[in-house]
């Protein structure tokens, strides 16, 4: 990219790097085992042969604290019998019909799979135990206007161990900071086709990585399940967060769009033999296919682009998936 820039210094007029998508998961890593589980239901005086009764209540719990504000406030619950629904488009829907700008925009409940506990026998000691296995459960996703993020979601599962996954926009909530900072610009879904100040943009977009994450990702948990403090008032826990996804991209802003219109070529077909299937997959947020034959087919780029009269902006975007990255907090 720096040496892109180089390359078409004259022509280019600014530059933006920063977080794109990211998504964050919360754990409660006392329950996450075995051990852990034993644990916490020796601390409760829980049997395993009460678990299901004991899980099924805090599930209940769970959701009705969870639930509440949206009922108070009349904003919409839907339940999604279809995973082919896409959840943030019914969001952004219903936040553009209602003129929403700030604050919970919706709940849309889903059965989708999760990772929990199950009673079981075991063969051989006769005796009941608690197996970790991947089940279905119903999560709740929660669509709102963040004072800070923006437009964002935060999901949390009602079955033990309750994990929790928050997606926020490193864009959106560049756009959330110049607001505040009246600045203007211009911007065309995730992309910035013009800045009025673009050093004081990247300056705003630089302060986002040192956030403090915990105390910001901890806030928003606390909305998921207002309750949580008080159901595990016996065997106190608070979540550990970790990066599941992180998207770093950067926007080129071009002078002249005629001057973008000459290089854009050649930039789709370094993506086009650059890029192999698993990377648009990956960009499109599915799951690759198998191969069925040797080698890989390079196919489309990771490249996006958009011309105005009086500016152009090229997104060249490079993201990848972290894996487990502490946030720099362990509880």
């Amino acid at each position: 990219m720096q040496q892109f820039v180089a390359k078409h210094a004259e022509h280019v007029i600014g530059t933006l790097s920063g977080f794109d998508r990211l998504v964050f998961r919360g754990t409660l890593r006392a329950l996450s085992n075995h051990r852990g589980l034993m644990s916490y239901l020796w601390a409760v005086q829980v049997r395993l042969t009460e678990f299901a009764a004991h899980a099924l209540k805090l599930t209940e719990q769970l959701k009705d604290a969870s639930l509440l504000l949206a009922r108070q406030s009349g904003r919409p619950v839907q339940y999604l019998t279809s995973a082919a629904s896409s959840k943030e488009d019914i969001a952004r829907r219903i936040a553009a019909a209602e003129h929403i700008d700030q604050g919970l925009i919706c709940v849309l409940t889903a059965v989708e799979p999760c990772w929990s506990f199950e009673i079981v026998r075991d063969r051989t000691s006769k005796r009941i135990e608690a197996e970790p296995r991947y089940r279905k459960c119903l999560h709740l996703y929660h669509y709102q206007i963040h004072p800070r993020f923006g437009f964002m979601s935060a999901r949390i599962q009602t079955w033990l161990p309750f994990r929790i996954q928050i997606c926020v926009n490193g864009r959106t909530w560049l756009a959330r900071s110049m607001d505040a900072a009246g600045l203007h610009y211009v911007q065309r879904d995730n992309c910035f086709t013009w800045l009025e100040h673009p050093e004081r943009a990247q300056q705003l977009m630089d302060r986002q990585l040192r956030s403090d994450w915990p105390v910001l990702l901890d806030d928003i948990a606390r909305s998921l399940n207002p309750l949580h403090e008080t159901m595990f008032a016996a065997f106190p826990m608070e979540y550990y967060w970790s990066t599941y996804q992180s998207e770093w991209a950067t926007d080129v802003m071009f002078g002249k769009a005629a001057t973008l219109a000459h290089v854009y070529p050649r930039l789709v077909q370094h993506g086009l033999t650059t890029f192999l299937s698993p990377d648009v997959m990956r960009f499109l947020g599915r799951k690759s296919l198998p191969l069925r034959r040797r080698g890989h087919r390079p196919v489309a780029a990771c490249h996006g682009g958009w011309r105005r009269r009086s500016s152009a902006t090229s997104n060249a975007g490079r993201r990848a998936c972290g894996s487990n990255t502490g946030l720099g907090r362990t509880r």
